[in-house]
């Protein structure tokens, strides 16, 4: 297949563009040429996805089997996108983000719960409803907290930058919220069983580990995955209702319960997480934070400190 993939330069787009490849895929990548192709030999269209007019300029005379939008968060981001190509591609797969759910006694999220109107991700289900009502044949992802190798958002790191200098690991609440997370590698293998099924046209699937994990179950497990021992490391609880942090972010994940059911995309799709919680985050440690330095690296504990001095 022809496949285009919308980013394809960080994180999600780098593990999808080598699986495709390897499964025997032209793969087009579509960006504003910031950063190599993670695979040799790949094409890349330069351009802005903004400017809906470059996009038609520079797309609509392309053919492609299958679309991966990786990067749309708003209906604005993909609606030209879909606009050129909804009458000639067989499958338009959308990046979205169990973000969309609404809070619910209920747990775990499952695909057919409601959404939340005020979500910061609502942009994501406007855009899935958009994609549905207009026919296009698309497949929405909706994963949880994604990690794994390259992450660009503090997640695992923030607790190995902690654990690594053996400082206090400050949790918000009891440490008991249950959350969930999902390697990249398991999330991109999961974006790529979708193509060739037609029973995944106009279907939206949670992608994530398995498993889920409470605040404080997460920062043991990150100290596994770092060689220490469970005896070294200090958990700090504190009520984040009692500090005002500005625009810093004292912790990296929202506080609450958030973790959703896999199920339906492993009976429909076939797909299997291959790295449970430990073994992924020890993935994580050894192949991106220790190699790129992150552990002698400068980090901003100010909010650590304030937490702590109280």
């Amino acid at each position: 297949m022809r496949i285009l993939i919308m980013g394809g330069t960080r994180f999600i787009g780098i593990y999808l563009t080598q699986q495709l490849v390897e499964q025997g895929h032209e793969v087009v990548l579509f960006n504003r040429g910031n950063r190599p192709a993670p695979v040799s030999g790949v094409e890349v269209i330069t351009g802005d996805r903004t400017n809906p007019e470059q996009l038609k300029q520079k797309l609509e005379a392309e053919k492609f089997d299958a679309i991966f939008d990786n990067n749309g968060r708003e209906l604005t981001d993909t609606q030209p996108l879909a606009e050129i190509f909804q009458d000639t591609v067989q499958h338009f797969i959308y990046m979205s983000s169990a973000g969309v759910y609404l809070k619910s006694d209920q747990m775990p999220h499952r695909e057919g719960d409601a959404v939340d109107p005020k979500s910061r991700h609502k942009g994501k289900f406007d855009t899935e409803e958009y994609l549905m009502n207009q026919n296009v044949p698309y497949t929405s992802i909706r994963p949880t907290y994604i990690y794994g190798p390259q992450n660009y958002n503090d997640l695992e790191a923030w607790f190995f930058d902690r654990i690594v200098r053996n400082r206090p690991i400050p949790i918000p609440g009891n440490g008991m919220h249950i959350t969930q997370l999902g390697h990249v590698k398991d999330l991109a293998n999961a974006m790529c069983s979708v193509l060739n099924n037609s029973s995944a046209i106009r279907q939206t699937y949670n992608v994530s580990g398995e498993r889920f994990v409470t605040f404080d179950g997460l920062a043991r497990a990150c100290a596994v995955a770092a060689g220490k021992s469970l005896d070294d490391i200090q958990i700090i609880h504190y009520d984040p209702k009692k500090f005002d942090f500005g625009k810093r972010k004292a912790f990296p994940m929202r506080v609450q319960h958030f973790f959703a059911s896999v199920s339906k995309a492993r009976t429909e799709l076939g797909w299997q997480p291959e790295y449970d919680l430990v073994s992924g985050l020890k993935d994580a440690y050894e192949n991106d934070f220790i190699p790129s330095g992150r552990d002698k690296k400068e980090i901003d504990f100010s909010c650590d400190d304030e937490i702590i001095k109280s």
